[in-house]
């Protein structure tokens, strides 16, 4: 699947897990990336059905293996889920988790 085959946009029904951003001109074709990333972070069941069938499972797991922003719990269930290696998901790289518990102990 071509970039140029993503939609245009995110479904109404996901517009809650976009409140820092203006909705309206939020455009999967030209951020995939962020929108992935943030509903499967912060997303719900219908937020990862709509992602799945939306990307290819190669950009998704793409996704995972360059950015950092995915808790430890998301990133390990969707490692195991989408079978990438776990030295290879930016969030659980041992670096990147020291650094994480450092600036934020909780």
């Amino acid at each position: 699947m071509a970039d140029q085959l993503l939609p245009d946009h995110v479904p109404e029904t996901l517009k809650r897990f976009f409140w820092d951003v203006q909705f309206e001109t939020l455009s999967p074709k030209e951020k995939p990336y962020f929108v992935i990333n943030r509903l499967l972070d912060k997303g719900n069941l219908e937020a990862a059905r709509w992602v799945i069938r939306t990307f290819p499972k190669d950009m998704i797991i793409h996704t995972f293996k360059t950015m950092r922003d995915f808790s430890p719990w998301t990133g390990t269930f969707w490692q195991r889920y989408l079978q990438i290696p776990k030295e290879e998901v930016a969030c659980l790289r041992p670096s990147y988790r020291a650094m994480r518990s450092a600036h934020w102990p909780y």
